[in-house]
């Protein structure tokens, strides 16, 4: 998974693989306007709520897709029990969350709080900047 980030949009670009776990044929695009609030968290299980519907889930393994529930659906990439970041979104949006396995939690919230540049960033290339 790649997160892109521009002045409008927040992009999730799947690998093939993930594509395949997800049953997602395109990216999540998120505009940057509908989102409410990010935060990191250490255990992004905690985070999902209702079924996949489609996606995949192998118990403590990885979680991947449209997650639905009562309060609506979730979009997650989840891996082991690696560090997250859980992106909550306005009303209007595909998704209402999305939980992200990403170790690079802390310069996307950094990027978020940030005005974006015009062409999309790799939050990788953020992430790794002096």
């Amino acid at each position: 998974m790649t997160l892109l980030l521009d002045s409008t949009q927040l992009e999730v670009v799947l690998s093939g693989v993930e594509r395949a776990l997800s049953r997602r044929s395109e990216s999540v695009r998120v505009d940057r306007s509908r989102i409410l609030r990010a935060q990191l968290t250490d255990d992004a299980w905690t985070w999902l709520r209702g079924v996949p519907s489609p996606g995949t889930l192998v118990r403590s393994t990885i979680a991947m897709g449209t997650w639905r529930s009562a309060s609506g659906s979730d979009f997650v990439v989840v891996r082991r029990r690696h560090p997250a970041v859980v992106i909550d979104l306005a009303p209007d949006a595909e998704f209402e969350r999305l939980v992200l396995t990403t170790r690079h939690g802390v310069a996307l919230l950094q990027a978020l709080r940030l005005e974006g540049a015009d062409a999309p960033i790799d939050v990788a290339e953020i992430a790794d900047a002096p």
